[in-house]
């Protein structure tokens, strides 16, 4: 159950960004529900996601194998409902995606670049970031400087959203049917 009211007031802002989510995912964001309590802290969210949306340099499989693997790490049930909605939408192969949150066991159907992408994005969503020189130097030899520089800003921001969700207690919509987040054991 969330820990904060998903009825933000009426304002003009709240309404626009309600119909723009139903028009876009079918439905109201829980997300934008919870920032609608504060304008500037909603228009900043939707202005960086916005702009987030239009980065280009990393490949949006690789982009989006980081954010579930930080989903994943957090443990936000809410993140990892919409990325298999979202991997579904981008024509990602749903069987690799869904092998995310055990993606160790998994390392058979992952290319090595991949694995080397999730495990930067575990290692970079630890409490005290784990990446090491030797695996930023290898992607950034494998990707380049500036995908690399997107694939950290990508992990850094979906951080942000997991932990933002699971702070405000905020779970799946329902946009998956495999949207819960298996244990890490």
């Amino acid at each position: 159950m969330a820990r904060i009211s998903l009825t933000p007031p009426n304002t003009l802002l709240n309404r626009i960004g309600a119909w723009y989510s139903r028009r876009t995912y079918g439905k109201a964001l829980d997300p934008g529900l919870a920032l609608g309590h504060n304008a500037r802290v909603l228009l900043t969210y939707v202005r960086q996601e916005r702009g987030a949306a239009k980065w280009n340099r990393l490949d949006r499989s690789l982009k989006h194998l980081a954010v579930m693997a930080t989903a994943t790490r957090i443990n936000c049930s809410w993140c990892m409902d919409f990325g298999h909605w979202e991997a579904d939408v981008l024509g990602l192969p749903m069987d690799k995606i869904s092998k995310v949150p055990q993606w160790r066991d998994h390392q058979e159907d992952f290319t090595e670049l991949e694995l080397l992408v999730l495990e930067y994005a575990e290692a970079m969503t630890e409490t005290e970031p784990r990446v090491t020189d030797e695996l930023a130097a290898v992607l950034v030899e494998r990707l380049g400087e500036a995908a690399f520089v997107e694939l950290t800003a990508m992990v850094a921001l979906e951080n942000y959203r997991s932990r933002v969700n699971s702070a405000f207690g905020l779970t799946s919509q329902g946009f998956s049917d495999a949207c819960e987040v298996p244990s890490r054991t």
